[in-house]
């Protein structure tokens, strides 16, 4: 039986890469990878209080663990541009390949901004471009 790729498109299995994040085993120890976490998070469905609790609460708004839990486009692709982190800050551009339910395809370019917190990575906003 082959093992499952990760969602997140890092070339390991995802129980090497991010099935210890999404189940609370281990935490991520860079702004990366706390990202593809997260994407895989979205990927996969069904993570909203994993969502929630790397989601820093000045930015965070009214979203609860539940709105989170859904899956609204079924994410295909994922490609880091490039990943920056000094000290407690980083940043990382990326492109997320999606499809809509009618079939439509999408393109989600972002460069998203985190923080660390008590040693926790969080995600705090993001920027996203038009493409």
């Amino acid at each position: 039986m082959k093992p499952n790729p990760c969602p997140c498109h890092s070339g390991k299995t995802y129980a090497k890469c991010c099935q210890a994040f999404l189940s609370g085993k281990a935490k991520a120890r860079t702004a990366a990878q706390l990202m593809r976490s997260r994407y895989s998070a979205y990927a996969l469905g069904g993570h909203g209080d994993y969502l929630y609790r790397t989601w820093h609460p000045d930015s965070l708004g009214s979203l609860q663990p539940e709105d989170l839990d859904l899956i609204t486009v079924r994410w295909t692709h994922l490609e880091l541009l490039q990943a920056q982190q000094s000290g407690d800050a980083g940043n990382v551009e990326f492109k997320a390949r999606f499809v809509h339910e009618d079939g439509s395809e999408g393109l989600h370019h972002e460069l998203s901004t985190f923080v660390r917190d008590k040693g926790h990575w969080l995600y705090h906003q993001g920027q996203v471009f038009e493409e």
